[in-house]
């Protein structure tokens, strides 16, 4: 503020009536334009008694204008001053101590037990510091250190952190570069979904990145189980018991498009036939051209994760045609996916202590 040198009696009144710089209410004129603020902005014939400039050659007529462009730079700077703390706390540095507590427990998860020196040469770091980050994560009870061979271990809060991320967000975020890529090779959209109660949620599309979808679909749009190629590609390859449940849950449902399954014989031999093709299959009329739909499971192992769905036009493409060419890479795409899936899975396994935390006082 001693750059403006702000006068203690004489303040900012014409501008903070004008409503142009209201944070000018709360500052102090500098006394160099007091004889400016008496004046007011419009006068012409301003006389500046503070400029050594206008001392040594005393024009009023000539000084004024002058004068004004310095208190236009003066109240410049009192709105960046007022304004500058708005743009200071919007910065978005990461936090570098938090990014190294987490790369700390990134080690510890790929090892079975790691020393100080082992974790400090893996992230790059000085042994104080990583001996404090591993230190604050046993304080925090994330860790311990064992008496036996000196090394930091996971214990068993860590699983902790991953409740909030369920499988099918994981396979989701899997799926999507792989998506996308496919999107980008067939042009038609792609969606992945899940069950979510008696039907299936889109967790991710690529509807807003193809050209060809006339009716576009976001994450989160449902479509029923027994009509949409995804909801008959989960139940025909769910464990049976799992499919079973289902079953007698839409047979109880009032909506209309869960009463096909009321005949629960016709419903199986349709499940039945779709596990032997390798694919589901739906047709959705509509005005100008029937929407066709192919959906193959998602699995990691044995294990049934998603359904993977491709729409595309009946008439621009036959379903014949789209059995030769389309759904090959889809199938391809939801296996590598299930793939990844499961090898993210064993990777990310955390060994977990099973023996009682013991802390050192000393670094190894």
């Amino acid at each position: 503020m001693g750059l403006l040198q702000f006068s203690q009696r004489r303040r900012l009144p014409w501008l903070a009536r004008s409503g142009k710089y209201p944070e000018a209410a709360g500052c102090e004129l500098p006394a160099v334009f007091k004889a400016e603020s008496a004046a007011g902005p419009g006068d012409q014939n301003l006389a500046c008694h503070g400029c050594d400039a206008d001392r040594q050659n005393p024009a009023p007529r000539t000084t004024g204008t002058r004068c004004l462009a310095m208190g236009l730079l003066a109240i410049s700077i009192v709105r960046l001053l007022v304004t500058a703390p708005k743009h200071i706390m919007t910065s978005t540095r990461p936090i570098r101590a938090l990014q190294r507590g987490l790369e700390v427990l990134h080690v510890l998860n790929q090892h079975n037990g790691a020393t100080v020196s082992e974790v400090a040469a893996e992230i790059d770091l000085p042994r104080t510091t990583t001996y404090r980050i591993l230190e604050t994560l046993c304080h925090a009870g994330y860790a311990y250190r064992a008496i036996s061979d000196e090394r930091y271990r996971l214990t068993i809060m860590v699983r902790g952190l991953s409740d909030g991320f369920d499988d099918e967000a994981w396979v989701t975020q899997i799926a999507r570069p792989y998506m996308y890529e496919l999107t980008a090779e067939l042009v038609w959209p792609i969606a992945i979904a899940t069950l979510s109660g008696s039907s299936m949620l889109i967790r991710q599309t690529t509807d807003h990145r193809s050209p060809l979808a006339v009716e576009k679909r976001g994450p989160g749009f449902r479509v029923p189980m027994l009509g949409s190629a995804s909801g008959i590609a989960y139940l025909a390859w769910c464990p049976r018991e799992q499919q079973d449940a289902l079953l007698d849950l839409l047979a109880k449902s009032k909506r209309p498009e869960d009463q096909a399954a009321a005949n629960r014989k016709k419903v199986q031999e349709q499940l039945a036939d779709t596990r032997r093709r390798g694919y589901s299959a739906w047709r959705r009329p509509r005005r100008v051209s029937d929407e066709l739909s192919l959906s193959v499971p998602i699995l990691a192992g044995e294990r049934l994760l998603a359904a993977l769905t491709i729409r595309f036009s009946s008439t621009a493409v036959p379903e014949a045609e789209a059995l030769q060419r389309l759904l090959p890479r889809v199938k391809e795409v939801a296996q590598r996916i299930g793939e990844e899936f499961r090898a993210q899975g064993e990777t990310l396994a955390l060994p977990i202590a099973t023996d009682s935390p013991q802390q050192a006082s000393t670094p190894s």
